[in-house]
């Protein structure tokens, strides 16, 4: 007796690219709906697969396409997050992957969700050479502006994977030139284009964000929680309606109070 529908999809749903491709040739000739429908979500699901390892590879062939020729070296990403807030710290990430790691969902930050992006910075950490994550407060962002306080951070973020004893041959930074090193290669949307970056956006990202669902408790009309100190309309409310607090950023605040804040 030949397998049942459900058997054959049951199969096709577990069986990788190898093994869809002795599956697809068996069923060549089985006629049944069930099964023809079966064979098509488990096509689509291994080039979904397929595309999504080639996505992974070109993130970190990007990476190795700066390391010169010849040379054994390690490639440091830089990302930033927090820049737009208007409280909390602005947060850069280092991260040094190791040249032969493959970290499956590494990704832009802003395209995880939550809990993806928790997923993955534990993969980064585990695997990374070394990462790191550097923090320019709030009052420094006020009274140096926010341009000082991006060198800076990315700066101290290059300088914390230094410390560790790792010397990147190449420093990929997110966005326009920052001259922070000779090392420096500029990426626009590095986040989507280096394994490095992408890992350094994930993790700043997630490392922030757990430090503004802290300060939520320590603030908490503010709503830290939910929008990690960026401008929503219930915290601008809040900050209308209570001023601000030692951990906001006044001259990102001055437009939200009726008020002078200094």
């Amino acid at each position: 007796m030949g397998m049942t529908v459900a058997e054959i999809r049951e199969m096709l749903r577990h069986a990788n690219a190898e093994e869809f491709d002795a599956l697809e040739r068996s069923l060549a000739a089985d006629s049944r709906k069930g099964v023809r429908s079966a064979v098509e979500v488990a096509r689509r699901r291994i080039e979904s697969q397929q595309a999504e390892a080639a996505r992974i590879e070109g993130l970190y062939a990007f990476d190795a396409s700066h390391v010169p020729e010849g040379v054994d070296g390690l490639v440091v990403g830089l990302d930033e997050v927090g820049r737009g807030a208007v409280a909390g710290p602005l947060a850069v990430g280092a991260v040094v992957l190791p040249p032969d790691s493959r970290i499956a969902g590494l990704n832009d930050s802003k395209q995880l969700t939550p809990d993806e992006r928790e997923r993955v910075a534990t993969d980064i950490k585990s695997q990374a050479v070394c990462w790191a994550v550097y923090y320019v407060e709030p009052d420094e962002i006020d009274s140096s502006g926010m341009s000082a306080s991006l060198r800076k951070a990315f700066k101290g973020a290059l300088a914390s994977i230094e410390d560790q004893g790792v010397l990147p041959q190449v420093v990929l930074v997110d966005g326009n030139p920052l001259g922070i090193d000779d090392r420096e290669v500029n990426v626009v949307k590095g986040d989507a284009k280096s394994a490095s970056i992408a890992a350094a956006s994930i993790v700043a990202k997630v490392t922030r964000d757990d430090l503004m669902r802290q300060l939520s408790e320590q603030f908490p009309p503010y709503g830290f929680f939910e929008n990690k100190g960026y401008a929503s309309a219930d915290h601008i409310q809040a900050i209308r309606d209570r001023g601000v607090s030692s951990v906001h950023r006044k001259t990102f605040c001055k437009s939200f109070m009726q008020e002078k804040l200094f």
